[in-house]
């Protein structure tokens, strides 16, 4: 169980800190005239992935659910995840937030795995909705859970590409894969 603690506390505080980072890049967009979309829907996103930990956490303590056998496995995939996720972040710069603000007229970044997908950052989280509870076999936490963020995500993703198409040049950047250069930066 103190591998599991360890793990457990490691995840939370990384996101605690990235919290604070869309903090910050929220005051200083909306400083630049950033709008917020999605406000209805984000209430929602945030309770379901406090809920994941609560959920994960009780799961794996009540039922006694023990390492995985193939843990190291699930691991080094949970690492690359978190890998990805500080490759996206650093991606986007100041324009990344857990909420959907977006700067008029700023550029649409394509570089990092933006070069790629478009939504770099979900499909991550989907990943770790699977991966986090997998680690201690808490399979009713990864099930549920990937169902819910699946919902959230079919809510959550039309509401960010239509706040990007109206005030940037969003659908034009992802629609002409001849524009995939570094010097654009995606909200």
């Amino acid at each position: 169980m103190n591998l599991f603690f360890l793990i457990i506390t490691l995840i939370i505080l990384k996101r605690m800190v990235e919290l604070v980072i869309a903090k910050r890049n929220e005051r200083w967009m909306k400083s630049q005239g950033a709008m917020e979309f999605g406000k209805e829907h984000y209430r929602w996103i945030v309770l379901v992935h406090g809920l994941f930990f609560i959920s994960y956490i009780l799961e794996v303590l009540i039922l006694h659910k023990p390492l995985s056998p193939v843990w190291p496995i699930v691991l080094a995939l949970l690492l690359i995840t978190q890998a990805a996720r500080v490759w996206a972040l650093k991606s986007l710069g100041m324009f990344w937030n857990t909420k959907i603000i977006v700067l008029p007229n700023a550029k649409v970044v394509r570089k990092g795995p933006y070069r790629y997908i478009k939504h770099p950052n979900y499909a991550i989280v989907a990943a770790e909705f699977l991966l986090i509870p997998l680690l201690f076999q808490a399979y009713v936490t990864a099930i549920l859970f990937s169902i819910l963020n699946a919902v959230i995500l079919a809510v959550r993703i039309p509401a960010e590409e239509k706040a990007l198409r109206s005030l940037t040049e969003y659908e034009r950047v992802f629609a002409d894969n001849s524009v995939i250069t570094d010097d654009l930066e995606r909200i």
